[in-house]
């Protein structure tokens, strides 16, 4: 028998009678810009006492977003006049190790605030916008506009230029060999003196500079050859980690997506990324910068252990190709392949440097460190995974001895937080089937916060553990927690959490835990108004060796006896998505729309199916080489479990979804004629050959050494089997899945004799639909349709 959860985890939200009949809603209403719903909180932060919440919510009918100031002791939120912004603080702050000051950006300057008095200090106002602010250990502030970077002393307030980064040739080198020159050199003496002229100025200069305490650093030159990514400089402000890319790297060709809507009403072509396996990230290099001297040396990456092997030198071989000599190129990073702040963390005290680094290929990521008197790497954890390594749970940082790693890896096969001393194992902080992720040190440092599903995979609340380990507590019983943050005494929890039918609302409670406190509810008067069918989490048996599947369930409050239903079965998008939960859905629109199915007689079906987020390592990667087949399985198991326990009519099935929800419906209609009467293809992936690097190489590989993968993943391999009824649809200015996909997917239909598809093109919409008017009539086509075929 399928498993459903006990009444206590059914998920119904916090306001209104969930037994209550359904409001009849249409597809206008359902389709309607989302204003009509209400404004999510889209960011919230704390004021510097604590005393207030700051928060920003989208202003109506406008793409304008307006700040809010509510007091904690009482009283309605108001909106922060334009002439009063100057009096805001900023959600992205540091704090001094006291926790006494914090430092923020705020409109491209630096401020620092003193939280004993609120005494707001400004440090730079200037057109351009500063960055990495942190705080320097003498109890100044450090940051960068571009690539040079300041120092602030409380003391005198002189603010200095600690270093000025320049991707360029250092003057003082002598120019390279070159026969021409030398004679040119060699036989005219004036030349040779108008060069003697020039480096005694030089030099002279340069001796002044040092001399002189008063004048900014030298330049720092790291060759004509290379681009800077990004740096940081060190608390002590000594010394930089500076990551570089080459500068002349082949890139490979891109594409020239058409623009037929214009305002000149001309045709324009906009230019679009490459393909995957067209042209690998650009790797790149790392350097330690001493910001005295300007003495620039390359850090060693040959102690991190499996750099020089080659994960993939099988598919090569397979493939004619030679495996990759010497180390494999890396990018530094948490973020899928970008560089930034967030990838180097200097300890406390500036001695020592955690980096983090991926393999381009996407199968290690490393955390290192290094000192500033040796430039090789070691390695203090390696995460490493045959499939892929998640973009997600790679946060990491330092304790506040300075000597201990905090970071979360999916080594168990969940994302679970750890601690690192030295060259001793790491030590797990939290285990289970469940996922650790956001974990942010508490202001004592004697434990971390962070967001857990605990009890079960779609349940978010913000949980405490010491730092030493031992049990996890549940400090919010929100279910939906989007977000936290600690406010500035470490004492209360600011937190963003919503719910099926509600947008991300605040509401704050003490870290000890107890009921929260809820701050807003944004949602209009007409949508609050209003009953809803409330989705039903269930867990599908797997036919197919994985378990159960986590599903949302949306039917009638009581079936009718002996009469069977049309079944909507909807898939989410990119993959490595969570639908399945207790908040606010990205599908809020798609949700609606169940419910208009419902009140149309139809039960409905939402999986998160294997690939999907929240689930671990082995649901992530059960996609491997393999795009579209163990996902089926799901849903066809999906489809039993709906005709099996839920009345659904096997013979009146239809399937739909966008982007990745878009190629499994091509993949559900292709591979399984038959099985669903109808289907809905929304800005579909056609063939992953035309879909870009990042995600795609993840999991395919790429090309050139896995064309197998491709073939067995792309559904156009498979149109033949197309017999029941398809909609294609598709936004032309889509810069993510190209519309080329649907364009040869079209032809490739054409050429197959099919006559049961059809395919709505919107020329104003790329990849997210913005305009009503677009997404109702879309919806619309796919009402017609399973009213037309599922009926």
């Amino acid at each position: 028998m399928p498993k459903l959860l006990p009444l206590s985890l059914l998920l119904l939200t916090a306001f209104g009678n969930a037994h209550a009949a359904p409001t009849p809603i249409t597809i206008e209403q359902a389709m309607a810009d989302p204003d009509w719903i209400g404004p999510p909180v889209e960011s919230a932060w704390w004021s510097w006492n604590g005393q207030q919440v700051e928060y920003t919510l989208k202003r109506q009918g406008s793409a304008v977003r307006d700040s809010f100031r509510l007091p904690l002791a009482g009283g309605v939120a108001q909106q922060v006049a334009d002439d009063q912004r100057g009096t805001l603080d900023a959600a992205d702050r540091v704090y001094d190790s006291s926790r006494q000051r914090m430092a923020f950006v705020r409109n491209g300057d630096v401020f620092v605030r003193d939280l004993r008095n609120g005494n707001l200090t400004q440090l730079t106002r200037s057109n351009e916008r500063a960055s990495g602010v942190n705080f320097a250990n003498d109890g100044g502030v450090i940051w960068a506009v571009g690539n040079n970077w300041f120092h602030w002393n409380p003391r005198t307030s002189i603010t200095s230029q600690v270093a000025q980064l320049k991707a360029d040739k250092n003057p003082a080198d002598a120019p390279k060999a070159d026969v021409l020159r030398d004679q040119q050199m060699r036989t005219l003496s004036t030349l040779r003196s108008d060069r003697a002229q020039r480096e005694e100025l030089r030099e002279q200069g340069e001796r002044w500079r040092q001399a002189d305490p008063t004048r900014a650093s030298a330049p720092i030159f790291l060759g004509a050859d290379v681009e800077i990514v990004t740096s940081v400089l060190s608390p002590d402000a000594r010394h930089l980690i500076v990551i570089t890319s080459p500068k002349s790297y082949e890139e490979g060709r891109g594409g020239k997506m058409p623009l037929y809507v214009t305002e000149s009403g001309y045709e324009d072509a906009e230019d679009t990324r490459t393909r995957v396996g067209r042209n690998d990230p650009v790797p790149q290099s790392l350097w330690l910068v001493d910001a005295s001297t300007g003495k620039v040396q390359p850090m060693s990456l040959d102690a991190l252990p499996g750099i020089a092997t080659d994960p993939l030198a099988e598919l090569r071989r397979k493939a004619g190709k030679d495996a990759l000599k010497g180390n494999r190129p890396v990018r530094i990073g948490i973020d899928g392949w970008g560089g930034g702040y967030e990838s180097i963390r200097w300890s406390n005290d500036g001695s020592q440097v955690a980096i983090l680094l991926r393999a381009i290929d996407n199968k290690d990521r490393w955390i290192a460190t290094a000192s500033v008197s040796n430039t090789r790497l070691e390695s203090r954890h390696r995460l490493t995974d045959g499939a892929w390594i998640n973009w997600n749970y790679n946060d990491y940082g330092w304790m506040p001895d300075g000597r201990t790693l905090w970071l979360l890896s999916e080594e168990s096969g969940y994302s679970h937080l750890y601690t690192q001393s030295g060259g001793s194992k790491p030590k797990a902080i939290t285990s289970g089937n469940w996922e650790t992720s956001a974990p942010v040190v508490s202001a004592d440092g004697n434990s971390f916060y962070f967001v857990c599903n605990q009890k079960w995979p779609g349940d978010y609340e913000v949980c405490n553990v010491n730092a030493n380990g031992g049990a996890v507590r549940e400090v919010t019983a929100l279910d939906g927690v989007e977000d936290f943050s600690l406010s500035p005494d470490g004492q209360q929890l600011l937190v963003r959490y919503s719910a099926p039918y509600l947008p991300a609302q605040a509401a704050v409670l003490p870290v000890s835990g107890g009921e929260a406190r809820k701050l807003t509810d944004t949602r209009s008067a007409e949508f609050k108004a209003r009953e809803w069918v409330q989705p039903q989490m269930v867990q599908v048996p797997s036919k197919h060796g994985a378990g159960h599947v986590w599903a949302k369930y949306y039917g009638p409050e009581k079936l009718e006896a002996g009469k069977q239903y049309p079944i909507a079965m909807f898939v989410h998008g990119a993959g490595y998505l969570q639908n399945v939960h207790a908040r606010y859905s990205n599908y809020f629109r798609e949700q609606m729309f169940h419910n208009l199915l419902v009140q149309k007689g139809y039960i409905v079906l939402d999986m998160d199916y294997r690939g999907s987020e929240g689930y671990g390592r082995n649901w992530r990667t059960a996609i491997y080489r393999n795009m579209g087949h163990p996902e089926l399985e799901d849903y066809l198991d999906g489809l039993d479990w709906l005709v099996e326990t839920k009345q659904g009519d096997r013979a009146h099935a239809g399937i739909y979804g966008g982007s990745y929800g878009g190629f499994m419906t091509y993949m559900a209609l292709f591979r399984s004629p038959g099985t669903f009467k109808a289907g809905a293809a929304l800005r579909p992936v056609g063939d992953w050959h035309q879909y870009n690097h990042a995600y795609t190489s993840n999991i395919l590989n790429t090309p050139d050494i896995d064309p197998e993968a491709y073939r067995i993943s792309s559904p156009i391999e498979y149109a033949e089997g197309l017999q029941d009824n398809l909609l294609i649809a598709h936004g032309m200015m889509d810069d993510n899945v190209f519309f080329q996909d649907s364009v040869n997917m079209t032809q490739k239909l054409i050429e197959l004799h099919k006559d049961n598809w059809s395919i709505a093109p919107y020329p104003l919409e790329r990849h997210s639909y913005t305009r009503a008017d677009s997404w109702l009539d879309q919806y619309k086509r796919i009402l017609k349709l399973f009213e037309q075929e599922l009926k």
